[in-house]
């Protein structure tokens, strides 16, 4: 059973924390943090030097990292490891992964992203807010053939609506019990976990926490189920569209606010004493409004990669609709819509957050834009009930209902013009994740794929 430490660390007396982890088999520590991309990054410093990696002692040169807005003559970053959120690896004891916040000059460097969460989550708190969050992970279990491509590791995994397939599951249980397994002892609380709607998918459900905890915890999800998956000699990934006849990988963000001295969820009331009936409060209601005023910039850190798009359609190259939202749009249970209230309400559900994104840059800029609703009290109107895939265009202007964007330079566009984001992240962050996405756009519309060549070599 692997320990999880959760303590103050601005009391804590570190040598007796050194000296416990020691006790438990702990002789390095990886001070994670995370680029533009959400991707790890760190050092890894004997225990017996936790002090001084906590007092500042790990140095890097930013320019060297996608985001970090460093030149090559600058001073270095410093980072930080999060002593409340240390967790022991439960597949390697003698590691210990510890999330961690930049600094620069003896200050939280402001175009870290963990640090942009940090500041948000302060000001839900000055509001007397606190932030829960609840992510969805999916993933592909898949199995590497001699010409580099994919495909499902379990070759009978191959119905063609495989969603909840009992058997499917029970093939690829070895790994499937590793993940599960692993998130029990983490104490997070895994409540369920299914195969999902496409073959070698899956998907597992573990207890919302705040928000910080949460993106800690999507960040070494990541890291534990690739493991696990080389252990078996397969890959796990969270791309958002590896095929494109098969539904991608969603990490639906759920989220709802707390008051942050009763901790009582505020978006929650019973459906009797909504006049919408769908069971959230007036105040879960401008939460949203803020969410849909600003969605079409949102999209951008929701699904922030060149193939996000590809999930983002109605059907695609699908033989059925593709469950992933196309439209700027909220309803009840309803997943045409790209925030849904799920059934019981309380919590309200972001459904264009895909496998791909930096859990910790979308949950700062969704959180501001629904403390902006609830300033403004933005409300988003009646909630929408029918299927919006099948609805006339005509139908979709009359309800004001906008399309999200469709290709990431649309929605880089998006989040580029919107005043909202700089308001957020600051010119800096805002800039590097624009200009990391738009050279990602710029390469990726540079290239020449097999489609190109297939289609155009023998036609001109």
């Amino acid at each position: 059973m692997s320990k999880q430490w959760m303590v103050d660390s601005s009391g804590q007396d570190i040598k007796s924390l050194m000296a416990d982890m020691s006790e438990r088999g702990i002789k390095y520590c990886i001070g994670a943090y995370v680029d533009i991309h959400g991707v790890q990054k760190g050092k890894v410093v004997p225990v017996d030097h936790l002090a001084h990696m906590a007092a500042g002692s790990e140095r890097y040169t930013g320019y060297a990292l996608d985001g970090l807005g460093q030149k090559p003559n600058e001073d270095e970053l410093v980072s930080i490891p999060d002593l409340s959120h240390i967790v022991q690896l439960p597949w390697e004891p003698a590691l210990a992964w510890i999330p961690s916040d930049l600094s620069f000059k003896g200050q939280p460097y402001p175009l870290s992203t963990r640090v942009a969460l940090k500041n948000q989550i302060e000001i839900a708190r000055s509001m007397g807010f606190e932030f829960n969050l609840g992510i969805e992970c999916e993933v592909f279990l898949l199995k590497p053939q001699a010409d580099g491509s994919l495909v499902p590791s379990d070759p009978t995994d191959n119905l063609v609506k495989p969603c909840y397939d009992v058997q499917g599951f029970v093939n690829s249980f070895g790994w499937l019990d590793k993940v599960a397994s692993c998130i029990n002892s983490l104490g997070w609380d895994l409540y369920s976990f299914d195969h999902e709607d496409a073959n070698g998918q899956f998907e597992f459900d573990f207890n919302y926490a705040d928000a910080l905890t949460t993106c800690d915890r999507l960040t070494f999800f990541r890291f534990m189920a690739k493991h696990y998956a080389k252990e078996e000699g397969l890959i796990a990934t969270m791309m958002p569209k590896p095929f494109a006849d098969k539904t991608g990988n969603g990490a639906h963000f759920n989220m709802s606010l707390a008051d942050l001295k009763t901790g009582q969820n505020l978006f929650q009331c019973s459906p009797e004493e909504d006049p919408r009936g769908i069971g959230l409060t007036q105040l879960g209601y401008y939460f949203i409004g803020g969410i849909l005023k600003h969605g079409r910039a949102l999209c951008a850190a929701f699904a922030p990669t060149v193939n996000s798009y590809k999930r983002l359609v109605r059907r695609g190259a699908m033989s059925y609709f593709s469950w992933a939202p196309v439209f700027n749009s909220y309803g009840s249970n309803n997943r045409t819509n790209s925030v849904r209230v799920p059934a019981g309400g309380g919590r309200c559900e972001s459904r264009n957050a895909d496998g791909a994104v930096n859990p910790y840059l979308a949950a700062a800029l969704v959180l501001a834009a629904g403390l902006e609703g609830i300033r403004e009290k933005l409300d988003p109107g009646a909630p929408n009930e029918d299927n919006l895939y099948e609805i006339s265009e005509q139908e979709r202007a009359d309800r004001g209902i906008e399309f999200l964007p469709q290709t990431l330079q649309e929605a880089v566009a998006a989040f580029e013009e919107d005043p909202f984001v700089e308001s957020v992240l600051g010119a800096s962050l805002k800039a590097e994740f624009v200009r990391y996405k738009l050279e990602e756009w710029n390469s990726y519309h540079l290239s020449i794929s097999p489609w190109e060549i297939e289609r155009y070599a023998s036609m001109f």
